[in-house]
């Protein structure tokens, strides 16, 4: 009872904050956990005459279905081969770029290109792939003409299956990469800075102090991001690699959210079930691999989420 109207005289007193929270949480109830009703739909022949509740239930044919199809393999390997050359690629950038800054004793410097290097991304995902083919165009971006200059013949590179994964990951990190080691710069901030002075007294050089003292210092940030990131391996954004598609480069560039995309609204009879039950499956995949790369942490670092 006392825990109850002390709860109730703090919402008194401080209802504008309650109020301001009610925000995110109408947010977060609205648009995560109420379309989770209509997930029932992967385990029925969805029919809009008939509604959710109505359409008749057949199972786990959907998702028999979408392992039996031809695009199984394909868009299942594309989708984890991306987000795993992304994770790969692009996670150490952002920890070695925060460690870099962090080092930097100029601030007027520092603060420079940490405003360029979050710039990027800020762009939006239109304006960032009109860049590439800008860029990558065979006529007149900037990288056909260097090698035309030196005598090379120009490559379709958007067309290029062997290119078109290095494009899109390594653009990504170019955006990305201010951003992403925000988390880190702030971890790095809390890092006790008697321990720098201690090594500076003890004659430690910048490297030794980042090797000693630093990456110890945020390794748990480190390892919970890792995790994180891991859990998404099979959420491969969908608009950046739908915008960057083309019929030739199509058995490279087809992911699992742009073949629930199509599926769902393009196809000659579009399929509802069909593309949530695709949707649950990746779902379900990306869970089942956050418990296990949490398991494996907690076993060998004891750090993890839970």
């Amino acid at each position: 009872m006392k825990a109850v109207r002390g709860l109730k005289k703090d919402f008194i007193r401080n209802w504008q904050l309650y109020l301001l929270l009610l925000i995110p949480f109408t947010f977060l109830i609205v648009f995560n956990y109420v379309p989770i009703y209509g997930l029932q739909i992967a385990f029925k022949r969805f029919n809009g005459a008939l509604g959710i509740w109505g359409s008749p239930w057949v199972g786990f044919e959907q998702f028999k279905k979408f392992f039996s199809t031809y695009y199984f393999q394909r868009v299942l390997t594309n989708t984890f081969f991306i987000g795993l050359y992304s994770l790969l690629a692009g996670f150490p950038f952002s920890i070695i770029f925060a460690l870099a800054l962090n080092a930097t004793q100029y601030l007027r410097f520092k603060k420079a290109v940490q405003m360029i290097t979050y710039a990027p991304y800020f762009i939006s995902t239109v304006v960032m792939v009109g860049l590439i083919n800008q860029l990558f165009s065979t006529h007149y971006g900037m990288f056909n003409q260097f090698r035309e200059l030196f005598g090379m013949e120009k490559i379709t590179f958007l067309n290029e299956t062997s290119y078109f994964i290095h494009i899109y990951v390594w653009s990504g990190i170019w955006q990305g990469l201010g951003w992403g080691s925000i988390i880190y710069l702030a971890a790095l901030s809390g890092v006790d800075s008697q321990l720098h002075e201690a090594a500076i007294v003890d004659g430690a050089s910048v490297f030794q102090r980042i090797v000693h003292i630093d990456i110890p210092g945020i390794t748990p940030t480190i390892v919970l991001m890792l995790i994180l990131n891991s859990g998404s391996i099979l959420s491969v954004g969908f608009e950046k690699i739908y915008l960057m598609q083309n019929p030739i480069n199509l058995p490279v560039s087809e992911v699992i959210s742009t073949y629930i995309y199509k599926e769902g609204l393009f196809a000659n009879i579009p399929n509802y079930s069909y593309s949530t039950a695709v949707g649950l499956f990746n779902t379900v995949i990306c869970f089942i691999i956050l418990v296990i790369v949490n398991q494996v942490s907690k076993k060998v670092s004891e750090t993890s989420l839970w």
